[in-house]
């Protein structure tokens, strides 16, 4: 049964994978500009700059893609403007229908204007904890350490301090390319330490090679989009949609259930796949692998995560059924405690899938 997309948007949601940077809202860019009095916006009417922003994303590169970074970053240099972005994140989550979300940025692009990361990190959590407060949505924060850059120890540091604060977890970011993640290999040695949560952009821009990196050298809990994980499943010459041979690293992270982060419009946009049906997305759900939906940027690629759930109901077939166990898997896969993920499964979204087959059902007769 076709789902229409306000349908699609009331089902009750879970996104692992957002950059608070990457999800501003367009008007908001042209506020905090002004009041920061930043200069080098590309456009300074709404619609114009969203075009920009979604234009230059779609140049199918993940480096030519992190470029409209430099804007939002720019204008997310003060406290007050940390809180907005984290507060409007949350209502633009509530009107999603996301009922759990992890966030996640670095710190170490927000201190131009002389702020400490600590205060970064402060005025997120307010932006965020008042967002929860008005809206009902759960939250997570996820801290990035950069690629190109020497401070993943600090960073990693920075996350564990504020473990009991909103922080869950602890990520690599940036691009791929001549960057691996073994080169972080002591801030992740210091996280399995404190025993705290690992994810790792991979297998985005590059290879398997990063895949097996992040799990095995840097002990990541769930890789970051893991695209290119299909380069280690062997596919039927004549059925490509169907595995003939397992290699090791996708059979290991298939049988230890480690999820893959999935960004369908994201991935067309930086090139990692050339369009949503090519996807492998399809090949790791239909063959088991624990997948979630998520929207990487939602400025940068244009999307929500109603988008992202019509794009898979529509690309690959997927019904409410499968919309589901996504879901569930994906609150499974969340960096809180065991009983809060099972609180947020049983308690809100179980029930929201029980009220969506009511209103279809009703729909039918």
């Amino acid at each position: 049964m076709k789902l229409s997309e306000t349908f699609i948007q009331s089902l009750p949601k879970v996104l692992l994978h957002d950059h608070l940077d990457g999800g501003l809202r367009p008007q908001t860019v042209i506020d905090l500009a002004k009041d920061q009095k930043y200069k080098k916006l590309p456009a300074t009417d709404a619609g114009e700059l969203a075009e920009w922003f979604h234009r230059g994303a779609r140049r199918g590169s993940l480096p030519l893609y992190l470029e409209g970074f430099a804007h939002t970053c720019g204008v997310m240099q003060t406290e007050e403007a940390l809180e907005r972005v984290a507060y409007e994140m949350m209502e633009d989550m509530h009107k999603d229908g996301v009922v759990y979300v992890e966030t996640r940025f670095s710190p170490i692009f927000h201190t131009d204007k002389g702020l400490h990361w600590d205060d970064v990190v402060n005025a997120v959590l307010t932006g965020l904890e008042r967002g929860k407060k008005k809206f009902g949505v759960e939250y997570g924060v996820i801290i990035c350490a950069m690629r190109n850059m020497q401070l993943s120890p600090e960073m990693a540091e920075l996350a564990v301090d504020f473990r009991e604060r909103g922080v869950v977890g602890f990520d690599l970011a940036g691009e791929e390319g001549g960057f691996p993640p073994k080169k972080h290999v002591d801030a992740f040695h210091y996280i399995q330490r404190e025993n705290f949560n690992i994810t790792i952009h991979a297998g985005e821009a590059f290879g398997k090679e990063s895949i097996w990196q992040a799990i095995q050298w840097c002990g990541a809990h769930r890789i970051g989009h893991a695209t290119r994980l299909i380069e280690d499943i062997g596919l039927d010459r004549h059925d490509p949609t169907k595995i003939v041979k397992m290699g090791y690293l996708a059979q290991y992270i298939l049988d230890k259930r480690i999820p893959l982060e999935i960004c369908l419009t994201s991935n067309v946009d930086t090139g990692a796949v050339r369009s949503v049906e090519e996807h492998p997305f399809s090949i790791y759900y239909r063959y088991k692998f624990r997948v979630s939906l998520n929207t990487d940027d939602r400025l940068m690629s244009d999307t929500t995560m109603t988008k992202e759930f019509k794009i898979a109901h529509q690309a690959f077939k997927l019904g409410l059924d499968d919309l589901e166990k996504i879901t569930i898997n994906s609150m499974k896969s969340a960096f809180i405690p065991y009983n809060r993920r099972i609180q947020v499964i049983y308690d809100v979204i179980k029930p929201g899938y029980v009220k969506a087959r009511a209103q279809l059902k009703k729909r039918k007769g």
